[in-house]
C-alpha cells in the first residue's frame, strides 16, 4: 500500500523540498544515482564495461515546464554521446530518454519531443549505439508510440519500453514483436487507475510472463527489465523453448540494485545491461525506485535516523 503514497509524494514539491533537506538523503540518492554530471558517470560506465556489463544510461529531469529546458534536455544527451564518443565507450552504452523531458506535455509537445530527440538518435547511430524511449504515464503512450515509430523509418534498432501492468499492454506487445522492434519490459512504475492498469501484484507477474512469451516468440528483441528472480529464471526458459542465442534478448536491471546477480548473469554469457540514472534533478527518478521496493524505503528511512 506505500507505494501508491509515494508516487503521489513523487509529484509533491512539498515533500520534493523536504526529502531533499533530509539529512540521509545524500548517501541514499548515491546508492541509485551515478553522479550529477557527465563527468561522474563516464568513470562508472568505464568500470561497468570492464566487468562485462553493459549501460543505458539516463539523464534524470522529466519534469520540465518549458521550451528551452527541453532544449536543455536534447544538449545534455548529445554532450554525453560526445564523450563517449571521445572514449571510445559508444558500442558499450545505449541512451534511454523520456519524451516529457523533451517537451512531451508542453504546447505541440509531440512534434517537440520529435523534433528534440531525433538529433539525439541519429547522434546515437553515429558512434554505433541507439535510443531507448522510456514509458512514462498511460496517457504519454500514444504519442511515445508514434514517435517510436517514426524514428525507427530511419534509425529501426530505436527501442521503447512496455509496462507489464497496462491492460493495452498484450496488444502493444504483439505489433511490436510483429515489426522486429527492440522493446523492454518492465512492470511499471507510475500510479495508474484500475481503469487502465491492473492491481494486484501477483496479476501484474502473470502479465509479465504473458508478455515475455509475446515477445520471445516473436521477431523482436526483447530487453528483460526486472531483478525479480523468479521471472529471470521464466524468461531464461522462455528465451530456451523460442531458441533465441544469448545475444538476441538481454536482461537489464538498475544501478545499484542486485550486482552480484548482474555479474552473474554476464558471467553465464547473457547480454546485462544496467539502467544507469544521473543528474542534478534526481527526485522524481528516486521516488519511483522507492515505490518499487519496501526495501529501499526502509533503507532511507534508517539513514535519515541515523543522519538525524
Amino acid at each position: 500500500m506505500l507505494g501508491p503514497v509515494i508516487l503521489a509524494a513523487s509529484r509533491s514539491d512539498k515533500m520534493r523540498r523536504f526529502v531533499s533537506a533530509a539529512p540521509g538523503t545524500k548517501q541514499v540518492v548515491a546508492r541509485f544515482i551515478a553522479g550529477e554530471s557527465v563527468d561522474d558517470v563516464v568513470p562508472i560506465v568505464r568500470e561497468l564495461s570492464d566487468r562485462g556489463l553493459e549501460v543505458t544510461l539516463d539523464v534524470v529531469g522529466e519534469d520540465i515546464t518549458t521550451v528551452e529546458q527541453s532544449y536543455a534536455a536534447r544538449d545534455a544527451y548529445l554532450e554525453l554521446i560526445g564523450r563517449l564518443k571521445e572514449l571510445g565507450l559508444g558500442e558499450r552504452a545505449e541512451m534511454s530518454v523520456k519524451l516529457s523531458m523533451f517537451g512531451q506535455s508542453l504546447e505541440e509537445g509531440h512534434e517537440l519531443a520529435l523534433a528534440n530527440v531525433r538529433p539525439v538518435v541519429e547522434a546515437a547511430a553515429e558512434i554505433g549505439t541507439t535510443v531507448t524511449l522510456d514509458a512514462e504515464d498511460h496517457t504519454t503512450l500514444d504519442s511515445m508510440f508514434a514517435i517510436h515509430e517514426e524514428l525507427r523509418k530511419t534509425h529501426p534498432q530505436t527501442g521503447c519500453v512496455i509496462q507489464a501492468y497496462l491492460f493495452r499492454t498484450e496488444d502493444d506487445a504483439r505489433r511490436l514483436a510483429a515489426n522486429g522492434s527492440r522493446v523492454r519490459i518492465v512492470k511499471g512504475a507510475y500510479k495508474e487507475p484500475a481503469s487502465v492498469a491492473i492491481q494486484d501484484k501477483p496479476e501484474i507477474d502473470k502479465a509479465y510472463v504473458r508478455i515475455m512469451k509475446i515477445l520471445m516468440d516473436g521477431e523482436g528483441y526483447p530487453m528483460i527489465g526486472s531483478h525479480d528472480p523468479r521471472l529471470i529464471s521464466v524468461g531464461q526458459e522462455l528465451a530456451r523453448r523460442a531458441g533465441r542465442k544469448l545475444d538476441e534478448y538481454e536482461f537489464q536491471m538498475l544501478y545499484g540494485i542486485r550486482s552480484e546477480e548482474q555479474n552473474r548473469l554476464a558471467a553465464e554469457g547473457h547480454r546485462m545491461r544496467v539502467y544507469t540514472a544521473y543528474g542534478t534533478d534526481w527526485y522524481g527518478y528516486f521516488m519511483r525506485r522507492l515505490a518499487e521496493k519496501p526495501a529501499n524505503l526502509l533503507f532511507f528511512v534508517r539513514s535519515i535516523l541515523t543522519k538525524g
